[in-house]
């Protein structure tokens, strides 16, 4: 059974908290001591239970009735297992919705039927299409207020189409919802009979995932394996996990930054020795040859070498209260691999309201912008369109510590 990551976003008073509860209410996955706790905390005359409060968790949050932090909630039906990430709405939390962009496979943009197409609409739309995510359900909530118009509807997805030209989904699905009554949540309704599509839930079970396993082979190397008991003296093993493509025992691949060519030997998943593996497992490899490697080594398969360049032009994302600075070292990291950058430009911002670029001789909190980094060492990477696994990567200031950006390489 696969697991499908996806996140929700739309303007606050959207109903993002009430979907997500619906969802999990009607879906029974909500443990019924919860369910209890729930009921006792629901202020609302007349109303059993208040399902945003399923994960607006944060008291903030419930005191001013908006999402802060990106909640994150499990659940599983007999066809799929679902990781929902609830992102906010507001523009000065659009670092917490990179945060949760970044791993989701599907993006679920909530439209008040009410309102349409919003400039906080375009922007959620925007960043979800920069994270990479290719799948996108519009949900048009808050039909049942408007007595289930099916001219509101196809309005609201008449605008909706003539923008997403602008963005990079290759598949985006409209469905009519009243995330407070049920209405095409979790089951069709008979309320939108206009509507011949599925519903929500029954969207994200049948969805098709663009596999990582479909990727060229990446992997690179977490722990070095070295047992120091005698029976084990010649054991060598190179522990990590798959991040895209395949590896099948056999294959000849390349060890870098050392370029050395080798054949991989043996392969063990799960304490076994197995012939083949794919993207998400973990695994522990085994070389031909006994060469020097080291923890953030990448090994590829060597008819599908990576670029190599110390000089970066990445998107970033920035995270920190304290503006990026031009000239300044900073530490990447991507994935196990550390490297020395300096910020040489800042090329372009990305007006994420108005989508299109402007000049910037600046990037603060919640900026996006394109940027030119120079590496102490040649990096090995893909673009992040080609590869997410293998295009991304994070800013760290060297003084603080702190996550500063994040990076999608071009």
């Amino acid at each position: 059974m696969n697991t499908l990551r996806f996140i929700t976003a739309g303007n606050v008073d959207d109903g993002k908290s009430t979907l997500i509860g619906r969802l999990l209410y009607d879906s029974d996955s909500i443990h019924t001591d919860q369910l209890g706790v729930l009921q006792k905390q629901t202020k609302q005359e007349g109303v059993d239970i208040d399902l945003s409060l399923i994960t607006d968790g944060l008291r903030a949050e419930r005191e001013q009735g908006i999402t802060i932090d990106v909640a994150y909630k499990y659940f599983s039906t007999s066809k799929r297992k679902f990781i929902i990430a609830d992102a906010p709405g507001h523009e000065q939390y659009t670092r917490n919705m990179i945060t949760g962009a970044s791993n989701s496979d599907l993006i679920i943009v909530l439209v008040d039927a009410r309102n349409g197409i919003t400039d906080q609409t375009k922007r959620h739309a925007s960043v979800g299409s920069l994270m990479g995510i290719k799948k996108a359900i519009i949900a048009i909530n808050k039909i049942d207020l408007l007595n289930y118009s099916e001219e509101v509807f196809n309005q609201i997805k008449n605008d909706f189409e003539a923008i997403k030209s602008e963005l990079n989904y290759n598949e985006i699905i409209y469905i009519p919802v009243s995330a407070l009554v049920g209405d095409n949540v979790v089951t069709t309704s008979e309320n939108t009979p206009w509507y011949n599509g599925k519903s929500i839930l029954q969207t994200l079970e049948s969805v098709e995932l663009d596999g990582t396993e479909d990727l060229e082979a990446r992997f690179q190397v977490q722990w070095v394996i070295r047992p120091k008991d005698e029976d084990n003296h010649d054991y060598r093993g190179y522990a990590g996990q798959i991040l895209s493509g395949s590896y099948k025992v056999g294959n000849k691949v390349t060890i870098l930054p050392a370029k050395i060519e080798t054949t991989l030997v043996k392969i063990e998943k799960d304490l076994k020795e197995v012939s083949e593996v794919v993207a998400g497992d973990n695994v522990v490899l085994h070389f031909e040859n006994d060469i020097d490697i080291s923890r953030g080594d990448t090994v590829v398969l060597s008819n599908q070498l990576p670029k190599e360049d110390n000089q970066i032009n990445t998107w970033i994302s920035w995270l920190d209260n304290n503006s990026l600075q031009v000239g300044k070292t900073y530490l990447l990291q991507h994935r196990f691999k550390n490297v020395r950058v300096k910020v040489q430009q800042i090329n372009r911002k990305w007006d994420v309201n108005q989508w299109q670029f402007t000049d910037g001789d600046a990037v603060q909190l919640n900026d996006i912008a394109q940027v030119t980094l120079k590496t102490s060492q040649p990096l090995y990477y893909d673009t992040f369109e080609k590869n997410p696994k293998s295009g991304s990567a994070i800013l760290i200031d060297e003084t603080s510590f702190n996550t500063v950006g994040a990076l999608m390489f071009l």
